[in-house]
Order: structure tokens, then C-alpha cells, then sequence
């Protein structure tokens, strides 16, 4: 199945923070997510597996109280239910797969 990317919604999650579901299966879920500078994505913890690349920026992620510094070309993974956040350093787009699909994301 092809799913394209003029037909992703465009979602608001927080100021600066857009999130297009870009496609899905039953068992997983692809998210585009585009920040302005200077965005904070709070520490939260969900069921779901998560992994992401950033496709363009920079970005600080705190990953179980460990806190890194990505950026394009760089990926990294969460797994279930661990306290992960991040702060975008400058503009920046990232790509993330969940597991399963986030209910909430649909």
C-alpha cells in the first residue's frame, strides 16, 4: 500500500510541534514530526516501542534520565514504558515508528 505525503494530516500537538501520520499497518505506526527551535516534548512514558531518525536538526533527548545530543543522520530507540522527552535545539524534523500504532496518533 502507498500512502502519500500530501495526504497526512498536519496535527498540532504543542506550539511548534506539527505531527503527520505518514502511514500504518496493524503493528506499526510511522510518524513525521516538524519542530520550530526551542520546542520541549515533556518526559512521558507510553506502552508502545518507539524508534526514531532524525531526518533534519538537532536535538537533546532524555532517554531514562540520560540526556543526549542528536542530530540529522542520528537515530535512537525507547523502549516500552521508559521516561524518554527531548528539546529541539534548532529546527528540526524527525521521523519516529511506534509499536503498536498509538491509539491517540490515529
Amino acid at each position: 500500500m502507498i500512502f502519500l505525503n500530501k495526504d497526512a494530516t498536519p496535527i498540532n500537538m504543542l506550539p511548534g510541534l506539527v505531527r503527520r501520520t505518514l502511514a500504518q499497518t496493524e503493528s506499526v505506526m510511522l510518524c513525521e514530526f516538524t519542530f520550530d527551535a526551542h520546542v520541549e516534548i515533556p518526559i512521558h512514558a507510553h506502552p508502545h516501542e518507539q524508534v526514531g531518525y532524525v531526518v533534519a536538526g538537532r536535538v537533546e533527548m532524555t532517554i531514562d534520565e540520560k540526556k543526549f545530543e542528536i542530530k540529522r543522520g542520528d537515530s535512537y530507540s525507547v523502549p516500552s514504558s521508559v521516561p524518554h522527552g527531548a528539546f529541539t535545539l534548532e529546527p528540526s524534523i524527525i521521523v519516529d515508528a511506534f509499536y503498536p500504532p498509538r491509539e491517540d496518533y490515529k
